[in-house]
Protein backbone atom coordinates (compact mmCIF):
# COMPACT_ATOMS: atom_id res chain seq x y z
CA UNK A 1 0.00 0.00 0.00
CA UNK A 2 1.26 3.48 -0.77
CA UNK A 3 2.10 5.93 1.98
CA UNK A 4 -0.98 7.91 3.00
CA UNK A 5 -1.09 11.48 4.23
CA UNK A 6 -2.01 11.87 7.90
CA UNK A 7 -5.44 13.17 6.88
CA UNK A 8 -6.18 10.20 4.61
CA UNK A 9 -4.83 7.79 7.24
CA UNK A 10 -7.14 9.17 9.95
CA UNK A 11 -10.17 8.71 7.69
CA UNK A 12 -9.12 5.18 6.73
CA UNK A 13 -8.42 4.27 10.37
CA UNK A 14 -11.87 5.48 11.42
CA UNK A 15 -13.52 3.37 8.76
CA UNK A 16 -11.43 0.26 9.44
CA UNK A 17 -11.58 0.42 13.24
CA UNK A 18 -15.36 0.32 13.43
CA UNK A 19 -18.40 0.31 11.30
CA UNK A 20 -19.42 3.69 12.61
CA UNK A 21 -20.46 6.02 9.84
CA UNK A 22 -20.61 8.98 12.21
CA UNK A 23 -16.99 8.49 13.29
CA UNK A 24 -15.83 7.99 9.72
CA UNK A 25 -17.62 11.11 8.53
CA UNK A 26 -16.29 13.06 11.50
CA UNK A 27 -12.74 11.97 10.67
CA UNK A 28 -13.25 13.06 7.07
CA UNK A 29 -14.52 16.48 8.16
CA UNK A 30 -11.61 16.93 10.55
CA UNK A 31 -9.23 16.13 7.69
CA UNK A 32 -11.03 18.67 5.49
CA UNK A 33 -10.83 21.29 8.25
CA UNK A 34 -7.08 20.72 8.61
CA UNK A 35 -6.52 21.02 4.85
CA UNK A 36 -8.90 23.87 4.01
CA UNK A 37 -8.75 25.92 7.19
CA UNK A 38 -5.66 25.00 9.17
CA UNK A 39 -5.18 26.51 12.58
CA UNK A 40 -3.89 30.03 12.24
CA UNK A 41 -2.16 32.26 14.71
CA UNK A 42 -4.08 35.00 16.42
CA UNK A 43 -3.68 38.44 14.90
CA UNK A 44 -0.87 40.62 16.16
CA UNK A 45 -1.09 44.37 16.71
CA UNK A 46 -0.13 46.07 13.47
CA UNK A 47 -1.24 43.20 11.18
CA UNK A 48 -2.93 44.44 8.02
CA UNK A 49 -6.73 44.41 8.16
CA UNK A 50 -6.87 42.00 5.21
CA UNK A 51 -4.72 39.45 7.06
CA UNK A 52 -6.81 39.80 10.22
CA UNK A 53 -9.96 39.19 8.17
CA UNK A 54 -8.53 36.14 6.41
CA UNK A 55 -7.40 34.52 9.67
CA UNK A 56 -10.71 35.30 11.33
CA UNK A 57 -12.66 33.76 8.45
CA UNK A 58 -10.44 30.65 8.48
CA UNK A 59 -11.01 30.17 12.21
CA UNK A 60 -14.78 30.53 11.70
CA UNK A 61 -14.83 27.96 8.87
CA UNK A 62 -12.67 25.57 10.89
CA UNK A 63 -14.90 25.92 13.95
CA UNK A 64 -18.01 25.21 11.87
CA UNK A 65 -16.50 22.09 10.27
CA UNK A 66 -15.27 20.79 13.62
CA UNK A 67 -18.69 21.41 15.20
CA UNK A 68 -20.29 19.24 12.52
CA UNK A 69 -17.64 16.56 13.12
CA UNK A 70 -18.34 16.64 16.88
CA UNK A 71 -22.05 16.25 16.21
CA UNK A 72 -21.47 13.25 13.90
CA UNK A 73 -19.23 11.55 16.46
CA UNK A 74 -22.05 11.62 19.00
CA UNK A 75 -24.33 9.54 16.77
Amino acid sequence: MTELSPAAKSVLDAIESRIDRGAALAAALRAVANEVAPETPESEPGDPDMLIGIWSERRMIRDELLAIADELERL
